[in-house]
This record gives C-alpha cells, sequence and structure tokens, in this order.
C-alpha cells in the first residue's frame, strides 16, 4: 500500500509541474489579459488533491504525546532544550507609574544637587 501512496505523490507531484509549466507558458503566449484555461485549472485541483492523499495516508501513524512526561524530561535536562525558556525567564510588564516615580525622585535629587553645590 505505501508504495501506491507514494507514487500517487509523486504523479500529482508531476502533474503539479505541468500545470505550471503550462500556466507560464500560456501566460507568455497569450498575455495576461486572458485568464488560465479551465484544463490548467483542473490539472492543478487534481494534483494538489493527489499529492494530499498520498502525503497523509502513506504518513506513518502518529504517537500519543504524554505531556507530562515531556515536560518532566525538559525540566529535568534544562538548559537549551527548553522551548519556553524565554516566557520564563523574562522580565514582567514595565510599570510606567513606578518609572515615573523613580524619575522624579531622581530629577528632585539632581535638582537638590545642583541648588546644594550653587550656595
Amino acid at each position: 500500500m505505501p508504495i501506491l501512496l507514494r507514487l500517487a505523490t509523486a504523479f500529482g507531484l508531476i502533474l503539479i509541474a505541468h500545470a505550471g509549466y503550462s500556466a507560464h507558458e500560456h501566460s507568455i503566449l497569450y498575455g495576461s489579459v486572458h485568464s488560465v484555461p479551465l484544463d490548467i485549472t483542473l490539472e492543478t485541483l487534481v494534483a494538489i488533491i493527489f499529492v494530499t492523499v498520498g502525503l497523509v495516508l502513506g504518513s506513518e501513524k502518529l504517537r500519543p504525546i504524554s505531556w507530562s512526561v515531556w515536560a518532566g524530561e525538559i525540566e529535568k535536562e534544562g538548559g537549551a532544550r527548553n522551548p519556553f525558556r524565554g516566557f520564563e525567564d523574562r522580565i514582567g510588564f514595565w510599570d510606567v507609574r513606578e518609572k515615573r516615580g523613580q524619575f522624579a525622585k531622581w530629577v528632585r535629587e539632581e535638582d537638590e544637587d545642583v541648588v546644594s553645590t550653587k550656595s
């Protein structure tokens, strides 16, 4: 069965290549004034169906993923393999009001320093 599905995928890819070549040739000969003929459109759709069926049915069976087991392995190993490390280590949201207060305090301290050095 897999050999038939691989052949279907290969046949679909050949059809897509042929449809692309035909569309290019049509645009060269007739310009962009005319739309793509119906036979090229149908050939493209049939090719996409062949490729899709061949790839979907010909792929290996999927195994269930146990998130907790995978996450436990990642936590044990730590380091670079953890895809969520960037989210866990990032800085939280920037508090604008707190920063304004810090800036205002800094400006007052600078003003006091300037006044004290002039006196």
